[in-house]
């Protein structure tokens, strides 16, 4: 399949990049390699619907909105304004407006599709799964697709998004009555054949749980929602008209609760919303400069409280879950599943409220997991992941949050080493980064990437 020996030779120092998944992050890695007038290109994923979208995109109801600004959600970094002059060409907003993640996920399919019609071939769509990645002796890579096909390359891109939520603790979905246990929080058929007596559980308080929440709602269910985790944690809202604010040029100093300190300081200073924002510029430093013990305990006490201030929902959301909450359609709770089983057609959750001693049962007719994505290699079932670990070729990082890689997004291998001949990007790559699941750092990682394989390091305009 592989026609190497025929292409005339193009610019960079690679002649065939194979990137494999079609999501966000693989797809706009494949465009601006297309943009630097990169190697060609083979972009492979599985299903055709989630080519540019992603799952995060793809599976998105009308009512779920991005939980940024159109302003800063172009595609390209060097093009601030590419999706606002898109959304305003479309008759669908401005650079305030929070859009529909429906509305972003056509944005990214024409514009990839566009790149596809304009690349003289040297962009193509592979649809399938690779199950295996493997060195060759020239010093380049063999992928095997499941259906037995061989692709050959000099450079493979992981661009696998986020792996499947792993089942909650206290849960064993085989012991319960078949449809109570959902492992896909935006399945079509969430709310059928339930009444308004009936109660869900999301095992789970954040973003994945307010989408939940709100195709519950979308599809007519009118019982209770109730969220449940160690915490009870819930997003907070954007603000319209929140004073804009500079971020800081320079990284905070001392140790994690000095930073602590410093941005309740800020809050009380300029709000909390400023607090957080400034640090946007900051913050991988702040982790690249962080030993592995102070990641992990951010990670342990800190997390949850950074993820619900720093990744909000837009002001129409927050209002919709409001009201859900003022009406005693959802509640947040704050604990910890102990178990559930079978009870006639539903289930009989048993549960333990933060601080308190006599766990509460609960009766739910679904329970949803809304635990959102996970990164850790040694407990995914996909194929690919499996086959890399095997072979020495990958390793987890050390917080088991991801692929291991370095400044340069290359792969660790097992020994410790980087290998040229593999990379990886996105959402699989915050071990090393943190701050890379959002649009805005995404889209500047496939940027540095796409210009170090297309030998274009003097292009400018990543300074977002």
């Amino acid at each position: 399949m592989d026609d190497r020996a025929t292409m005339p030779r193009i610019a960079g120092p690679e002649d065939h990049v194979v990137v494999v998944g079609g999501g966000f992050s693989g797809a706009l890695f494949a465009v601006n390699l297309m943009r630097h007038e990169g190697p060609r290109v083979t972009l492979i994923e599985r299903r055709d619907r989630q080519l540019a979208r992603g799952v995060a995109y793809s599976a998105a109801h009308p009512d779920h909105l991005l939980n940024v600004r159109a302003g800063n959600m172009s595609a390209l970094p060097d093009d601030p304004d590419h999706f606002v002059r898109w959304l305003e060409a479309h008759g669908k907003g401005d650079r305030k407006t929070f859009v529909p993640r429906t509305t972003y996920g056509a944005y990214l399919r024409e514009l990839l599709d566009a790149t596809i019609a304009e690349s003289d071939g040297r962009l193509v769509h592979v649809e399938g799964e690779v199950c295996a990645i493997d060195p060759v002796e020239d010093d380049g890579v063999a992928l095997t697709m499941a259906d037995g096909r061989k692709i050959a390359a000099d450079t493979a891109v992981l661009a696998l998004g986020n792996l499947p939520p792993h089942t909650p603790p206290g849960l064993k979905p085989d012991a319960l009555p078949v449809g109570v246990y959902y492992a896909d929080p935006w399945a079509a058929d969430l709310a059928t054949g339930l009444s308004a007596e009936d109660t869900v559980v999301l095992v789970g308080t954040g973003l994945t749980a307010i989408d939940a929440a709100l195709l519950l709602d979308a599809q007519g269910f009118a019982g209770h929602i109730l969220a449940t985790s160690r915490r009870g944690l819930s997003p907070r809202r954007h603000v319209d008209g929140a004073p804009a604010h500079r971020g800081v040029s320079d990284k905070p100093q001392g140790g994690l609760t000095d930073l602590v300190r410093h941005v309740r300081a800020r809050a009380a200073e300029e709000g909390w919303r400023c607090a957080v924002d400034e640090l946007r510029p900051v913050t991988q430093m702040l982790w690249a400069a962080a030993s592995q013990e102070v990641r992990g305990r951010f990670l342990r006490h800190l997390r949850p409280y950074w993820d619900v201030h720093r990744h909000r929902l837009a002001p129409a959301v927050a209002d919709r879950v409001e009201a859900l909450v003022a009406t005693g359609r959802l509640t947040f709770a704050a604990g910890k599943i102990v178990s559930a089983e079978a009870d006639g057609t539903q289930a009989k959750l048993t549960w333990r409220p933060r601080g308190e001693t006599d766990p509460v049962v609960t009766r739910a007719v679904r329970i949803v997991n809304c635990t959102g994505p996970q990164g850790d290699l040694l407990r995914s079932e996909q194929p690919l992941v499996k086959h890399l670990l095997a072979a020495s070729a990958i390793r987890p990082d050390p917080l088991r949050l991801g692929v291991d890689v370095d400044a340069q997004s290359r792969a660790i291998r097992a020994d410790g080493t980087p290998d040229d001949r593999i990379h990886c990007i996105g959402p699989m790559t915050r071990g090393g980064l943190w701050e890379v699941v959002a649009v805005p750092d995404i889209r500047v990682q496939s940027w540095d990437l796409a210009r170090r394989l297309s030998n274009a390091q003097w292009v400018g305009g990543e300074g977002l």
